[in-house]
C-alpha cells in the first residue's frame, strides 16, 4: 500500500462533507493490526447519507458477509463490502486510493441517477 494513499485515507477519519440536496458523506478510517478478517490493516467506513440521515451507500469492513451460495462453489467469507441501499455486495480492497476512487465513483453514479429520477 502506498504510504501517501494510506495517509490521505487516514487523514479523512472523522470528516463529514455536506453535499447538494441535504446529502452528506462521512469518513472513518484507522489502522489496525492485520488479521485474517482485515489483512490490509485498515478498518474503514465511507458512507453517503440522505437528508433524513439514512445511509444510501457505504463501503466498510465492520462485519463479515457471505456471498450468495452456489451449489458446488466454495464460499468465501469476506469483510470488505459495499452497501447499496438495501443490498450488500463483496468489495475487493486493493488500496486506499482505489477505495476512495471507487467510493466517489459510486457516489457520483448515485447522484446522476437521482437527477434523472427527479
Amino acid at each position: 500500500m502506498e504510504y501517501h494513499d494510506l495517509e490521505t485515507l487516514l487523514n479523512l477519519n472523522g470528516e463529514i462533507f455536506p453535499m447538494d440536496n441535504g446529502f452528506w458523506t462521512k469518513f472513518e478510517a484507522w489502522e489496525v493490526s492485520p488479521c485474517e478478517q482485515i489483512p490490509h490493516g485498515i478498518s474503514y467506513s465511507l458512507t453517503l447519507h440522505d437528508s433524513s440521515n439514512r445511509r444510501v451507500i457505504g463501503f466498510d469492513n465492520a462485519h463479515a458477509i457471505k456471498p450468495k451460495r452456489h451449489k458446488y462453489g466454495a464460499r468465501k467469507v469476506t469483510w470488505d463490502h459495499k452497501h447499496g441501499q438495501e443490498n450488500v455486495f463483496p468489495y475487493e480492497f486493493e488500496s486506499a486510493a482505489q477505495l476512495l476512487e471507487d467510493f466517489w465513483n459510486t457516489v457520483d453514479a448515485f447522484a446522476e441517477s437521482t437527477k434523472l429520477d427527479g
